[in-house]
C-alpha cells in the first residue's frame, strides 16, 4: 500500500510517499480502505516533535510510528478475530489515538472503539474527516461546562477546532459570539454565530460584554486579556498553552488558588461523542469546513500550508480519487 511515511522528526520534507506492507487486522480491529484524512494541527506537532518533550511519547530520534494521521473516512474491507460492530463495505469515519495515528495511507486499521462510527447516508468521504477538531471543541465546551442558554465568546471560530465549536456551542443551545477576521465573517455566520466581532477592525477584548466562557480556539490570546468580559467567576480555556505559555502558566496557578477559571483544554474520554456528532451531521446541524484538498501524493505541500496557521477549518487529502 502506498503512505506517507516520515522516519525522523524535521519539516513538510522529511515526509516521502512510500510502497508499504498492507496492514492486517488484529483482534477485534477492522481493515479500513482510506478514502479521505486530513492534515492538522496534531499531525503538525508530531512532525516536528514540538514540542520537545512530545519525543518521549513518539520517539526520541524519530517517529515509532512513521505513518502519521488520526482522522479518516473509509470503507471496511476486512475483519479481525471478535470484531462484530461493522461489516464490510461499511462507510465508515473515526480518528485514531494520539499514540497509534496511522491514518496517512491507503489503508489503516482501527479497534472497533467508541471513535469509530458510520458514515451519514450521502455524505462523501471528504465532508466526513471532521473528528479531529469537533472532539478537541467538545472536548473544550465540555470543560467549560457550557449550558443551554449561557453565552461564549469564540476567539479564532474560522480554523479546525473553532468553526466546530460554533457549531456545537449552537446545538448545545447557546448564544455564540465568534472573533475572526474580515474574510472569516461570512462563514461564521453560516455557521450559525449570534454576533460576530472582526478583530482587524475592532479590539474585541473592548466590546463591553459579559461572557459565561471563553474559549481560545488557536492559542493566541490569553485570559489576562479576556478577563474582563468575563462574569465573575467564570472560566477560561484554550486550546494551546497560549503566548508565553502563559495559559498553561495561569492554570496551575488558579488550580493551586482553588479558582480553577483557567485551563488547557486536555483530550478525555467521551463515549458519547460520535454518536453525538454523527447526529448532528445526519440532522445538517454540523458541516465540514474544507479549506483545501490535496491528493496524497501532495501530503507535504498539505503539510507546509497548514503549518502557515492560516487555514479555514480543515486541510483534506484525498487517499483513494
Amino acid at each position: 500500500m502506498k503512505a506517507a511515511v516520515c522516519v525522523r522528526y524535521g519539516p513538510p520534507e522529511v515526509v516521502n510517499i512510500r510502497d508499504v506492507a498492507k496492514v492486517a487486522p488484529k483482534q477485534r480491529e477492522i481493515l479500513i480502505k482510506v478514502h479521505a484524512t486530513t492534515v492538522n494541527r496534531t499531525d503538525c506537532g508530531v512532525l516536528r516533535a514540538h514540542p520537545f518533550p512530545m519525543r518521549a511519547i513518539y520517539g526520541w530520534n524519530g517517529p515509532k510510528r512513521p505513518i502519521l494521521g488520526m482522522e479518516f473516512a473509509g470503507e471496511v474491507e476486512g475483519l479481525g478475530a471478535g470484531a462484530t460492530k461493522f461489516a464490510i463495505g461499511d462507510r465508515v469515519f473515526g480518528m485514531q489515538s494520539m499514540l497509534r495515528l496511522g491514518a496517512h495511507a491507503e489503508y489503516t486499521c482501527a479497534p472497533e472503539h467508541p471513535y469509530l462510527a458510520l458514515i451519514p447516508a450521502g455524505l462523501p468521504f471528504d465532508e466526513a474527516v471532521v473528528c479531529e477538531g469537533a472532539y478537541y471543541a467538545y472536548c473544550s465546551l465540555k470543560a467549560l461546562r457550557l449550558e443551554s442558554g449561557q453565552n461564549i465568546l469564540i476567539y479564532g471560530a474560522s480554523g479546525a477546532i473553532g468553526s466546530a465549536a460554533v457549531q456545537l456551542a449552537k446545538a448545545f443551545g447557546t448564544t455564540v459570539t465568534a472573533v475572526v477576521a474580515t474574510r472569516h465573517v461570512a462563514l461564521v455566520k453560516s455557521l450559525g454565530a449570534d454576533r460576530i466581532v472582526d478583530y482587524t477592525a475592532e479590539d474585541f477584548s473592548k466590546i463591553g460584554d459579559k461572557f459565561d466562557c471563553i474559549l481560545d480556539a488557536v492559542g493566541k490570546t490569553t485570559f489576562l486579556r479576556c478577563r474582563q468580559l468575563l462574569k465573575a467567576g467564570a472560566p477560561f480555556a484554550a486550546t494551546d498553552a497560549g503566548p508565553g505559555g502563559q495559559t498553561l502558566l495561569l492554570m496551575l496557578w488558579t488550580s493551586l488558588t482553588g479558582s480553577k477559571r483557567v485551563f488547557c483544554v486536555m483530550p478525555r474520554r467521551y463515549p458519547e461523542f460520535m454518536d453525538y456528532l454523527k447526529g448532528l451531521m445526519e440532522a445538517k446541524r454540523f458541516r465540514a469546513v474544507i479549506d483545501r484538498r490535496y491528493p496524497l501524493e501532495q501530503i507535504a505541500d498539505a503539510y507546509r500550508y497548514v503549518e502557515t496557521g492560516q487555514k479555514t477549518g480543515i486541510v483534506v487529502i484525498n487517499v483513494t480519487s
